[in-house]
């Protein structure tokens, strides 16, 4: 999620820089106000969009790694405290009470025109509603309600009413009201504000450009005439406001820009593609060898595995194809080794690669865990006795809680021939979480190794950890 709200804001100021620069300018009006409203709403879902020609091939070990060997057994779920049945982590929380306190700012706005519009003297006309406010120089519209102040000069009616319903027709207050919306959602992130402000500003251009086509010279003594008060509500459109007068006066000024200026707006193609390009290929590229044979092996090591989980017992020729391509790959794996605190991790199938591996789901005699030799189901005795080891040993990292990191840890590892643990694989949200199971699986005891038609082999394991905070 913080990576998502990263990527929306990177993308915002992204477009931002744009309209800034290179359209802010032109008076290119509905164009500028079609590119602020769709590149906020592309902010927000190109992060979502993964296209697969854009996509790199993830990294080589990752393909080469036996998927069907994650989460064969059950979960174990590990809290940093008892439960109170209330779980909600500290950024949850901040988040929750601006958007709480946002809201309250809207009611409060909303509020504040529920009693202008009671309190005014309405009129009612064909395309509006004019609201007449006592003792005030107010201005603005909201949907097809036009308030005036009964101060305001009654002969500059007529342009404010031409004005405003610029504003009414085109339907800007869902601009400002959607802006408003995401202000209360996303209330940290500094640039929906810049982009209201952005879209307000166009809407007078807009409601400015088309008065002035039938009485230019009206509209510019209008605004230069005085600076009338006006409510602060972030959702109307304000007739007179005062950080816009003079830019409203220099852009009716301006010049009605050259045709071939529109070409700019094609900047926004390449730049879409490449912000698709950027989220669908965010793993890195192993430049290594191919993995097509790996890839073929494992899916029909897959399949295998599948059909045999259903089985009661194996003929030779099973047991013999499951092997052979489980070491095959295997093999390949162990080019890819290394050590993390002290334990053999490789990046591809866990594995004794020096005799015989026979995944837990399918081998004949499981390895023995210390205290189920007598056991009448030796497999769900290990897996109990896995899972109070688990529970015995866990120790929630105080670095991980302080920054409420959570999740699951898929963990795979080895129980070799001579019963001892080795080639310890990780999978989970964060490397703190990851070395805590590498802790736990490190204190396991020396097991009595399983075996496959008499034979000694090693056999792989995996369980998933679940993290959570409470």
């Amino acid at each position: 999620m913080v990576q998502y709200v990263l990527e929306c804001i990177a993308f915002q100021l992204v477009f931002l820089v744009i309209y800034d620069f290179f359209l802010k300018r032109e008076t290119f009006f509905q164009w500028n106000r079609f590119y602020l409203l769709s590149t906020f709403l592309l902010s927000l879902v190109l992060p979502l969009i993964k296209i697969e020609a854009f996509k790199t091939k993830v990294d080589q070990s990752y393909i080469e790694y036996q998927e069907y060997l994650w989460e064969l057994n059950n979960a174990v779920v590990v809290s940093s405290q008892e439960d109170s049945g209330f779980d909600v982590s500290w950024q949850i929380l901040v988040f929750a009470v601006g958007v709480g306190v946002a809201l309250i700012l809207f009611a409060l706005k909303l509020r504040q025109l529920n009693l202008l519009k009671s309190k005014g003297e309405k009129l009612n006309f064909k395309e509006f509603t004019r609201i007449m406010v006592s003792d005030s120089t107010i201005a603005f519209s909201f949907f097809k309600s036009v308030f005036i102040g009964d101060k305001v000069p009654k002969s500059d009616y007529k342009s404010i009413i031409a004005h405003e319903l610029v504003h009414i027709k085109q339907g800007h207050s869902w601009d400002l009201l959607f802006f408003e919306l995401m202000r209360i959602i996303g209330w940290f992130n500094p640039l929906v504000y810049v982009y209201q402000n952005r879209i307000s500003e166009l809407h007078e251009f807009i409601a400015d450009a088309k008065v002035a086509k039938s009485n230019k010279n009206e509209q510019y003594q209008l605004l230069l005439s005085q600076v009338f008060q006006t409510q602060n509500i972030s959702f109307i459109n304000h007739f007179f406001k005062s950080s816009l007068i003079k830019k409203r006066i220099v852009m009716l000024q301006k010049s009605q820009s050259k045709s071939v200026f529109k070409l700019k707006y094609l900047a926004l193609v390449p730049l879409v593609l490449g912000m698709l390009f950027y989220t669908s290929c965010e793993q890195n590229v192993n430049s290594g060898e191919s993995s097509e044979n790996s890839n073929s092996l494992e899916e029909r090591l897959i399949n295998l595995n599948q059909e045999l989980m259903s089985k009661d017992s194996l003929t030779e020729n099973e047991l013999q194809e499951i092997l052979k391509m489980t070491n095959v790959v295997a093999s390949q794996a162990n080019k890819n080794a290394k050590t993390v605190n002290g334990w053999t991790v490789t990046t591809g199938v866990n594995a004794d690669y020096e005799g015989v591996a026979v995944p837990f789901a399918v081998v004949e005699q499981v390895p023995v865990f210390p205290g189920c030799e007598n056991a009448t189901d030796q497999r769900a005795c290990f897996q109990k006795s896995m899972q109070k080891h688990i529970g015995e040993y866990f120790k929630y990292p105080e670095e991980a809680q302080e920054q409420g990191i959570q999740g699951r840890v898929n963990v795979l590892f080895t129980i070799d021939s001579t019963g001892n643990i080795a080639n310890v694989r990780t999978r989970g949200p964060h490397k703190l979480l990851e070395n805590e199971v590498v802790n736990i699986i490190a204190r396991l005891p020396q097991m009595k190794p399983g075996t496959q038609k008499g034979k000694v082999v090693s056999v792989p394991f995996s369980i998933p950890i679940t993290f959570k905070l409470r």
